[in-house]
């Protein structure tokens, strides 16, 4: 509409709501949230809707709940923007519903309740909802306020992955690649990751390269798994960002290239990724795309072993031993050895058996401790 028309809205709106019509009140509301006519007010905007919401109108209802939850109009707050969610959802609003289970699984403005949360997920559900589809696929994977049924979790998957959801897409194709609550189907779990990937889920597009890259129910085609990676890699996909360092490290796909690699390392170490902290940590030790920097190599090595990567915490045990970025330290070096035996790691439980004997045997050399004990190999 032009500015006229909305001009003629608002003359026609104002009257009304102010003589207590909720549709009016909720109309008028709608224009000052949007500034539509009129310029963008939330504190009217949340006024006109908290007077048509009180007339039980059920989207002022949802819409006062958005603006708590949002602190537009108002400070921020959950237990209000729970409160307007259930009469909303009481009212029969599939949004509102999904909300409030959202609300009831991660407690904000209400306690935490997994069954309760299963509960107003399942009304928004069985109207078609679906994102409420999804949640309730992954409550009933997990466990979570209802029993455990693979099963249950694959027909709601499969109920939002029909509607064209591209996260239903994704977890649908996870469970028919693993034979999850569903026959074991590579081609069918090939066909949803492409539904997914094509609309931009970067889970979808790590996996679908994941794919390419071994030849699992697809050509093997790293040039393919490269252009995946990188998709899922831009939108900060961590996983994608290591597949995608490895591709540039072995020259698959793409010429090989260390900065490239480091590149995408760094980017997945600065987000969180252990996995790429320990492959960083390996290009600095060896000096791969970057100047060899034990010093840097020992930093992000102990970022990664300290998020539990084995393969981090027996290479921090053999640079505490062999003083390489650190100085020597062989009580440390043994607390890293097992932590990393804890997770079932055979050289470092080596590492730990060679340790014993040396303590018996005075005349094993660090020589011989260096040739047994290599970083990053």
């Amino acid at each position: 509409m032009s500015e006229h028309q909305y001009s003629a809205v608002l003359e026609s709106l104002l009257p009304l709501a102010e003589k207590g019509d909720a549709e009016a009140q909720y109309n008028l509301g709608a224009m000052y949230f949007h500034g539509r006519g009129i310029p963008q007010d939330f504190q009217k905007a949340i006024t006109w809707f908290r007077k048509a919401a009180e007339q039980n109108h059920m989207d002022a209802q949802r819409r006062l709940g958005y603006m708590y939850e949002e602190g537009k109009g108002s400070q921020k707050d959950d237990e209000q923007a729970a409160a307007w969610f259930q009469k909303a959802a009481m009212q029969g609003d599939a949004r509102s519903q999904n909300n409030l289970g959202v609300r009831c699984a991660r407690g904000l403005g209400v306690p935490k309740n997994y069954k309760l949360a299963a509960a107003w997920f399942r009304e928004a559900a069985i109207q078609g909802h679906a994102q409420a589809q999804i949640h309730l696929g992954y409550l009933y994977a997990k466990g979570l306020g209802v029993p455990a049924d693979e099963g249950q979790a694959v027909s709601w998957y499969r109920k939002a992955a029909e509607q064209g959801d591209a996260r239903a897409q994704n977890n649908l194709a996870v469970r028919y690649a693993m034979g999850q609550g569903v026959e074991k189907d590579i081609t069918k779990a090939i066909e949803w990751y492409q539904k997914a990937a094509t609309q931009g889920n970067a889970r979808a597009q790590n996996n679908l390269g994941v794919r390419y890259a071994r030849g699992d129910g697809v050509t093997q085609d790293d040039r393919q798994a490269v252009a995946w990676f990188r998709k899922a890699a831009i939108q900060d996909n961590t996983n994608a960002q290591v597949h995608l360092g490895y591709m540039y490290a072995k020259g698959q796909g793409v010429p090989q290239s260390f900065p490239q690699a480091l590149a995408w390392f760094r980017k997945a170490a600065d987000l969180g990724s252990a996995d790429a902290q320990y492959s960083l940590a390996s290009l600095y030790f060896h000096g791969q795309g970057v100047q060899q920097d034990f010093k840097q190599a020992f930093e992000w090595c102990r970022k990664s072993a300290e998020q539990g990567h084995a393969d981090a915490q027996y290479n921090l045990g053999v640079m505490h031993f062999n003083g390489r970025g650190t100085t020597k330290d062989s009580k440390m070096a043994l607390v890293w050895f097992r932590k990393a035996v804890d997770q079932g790691h055979g050289s470092a439980q080596k590492a730990i058996n060679w340790y014993r004997e040396r303590a018996k045997n005075a005349s094993a050399s660090q020589a011989d401790a260096d040739s047994r004990f290599a970083n990053f190999a």
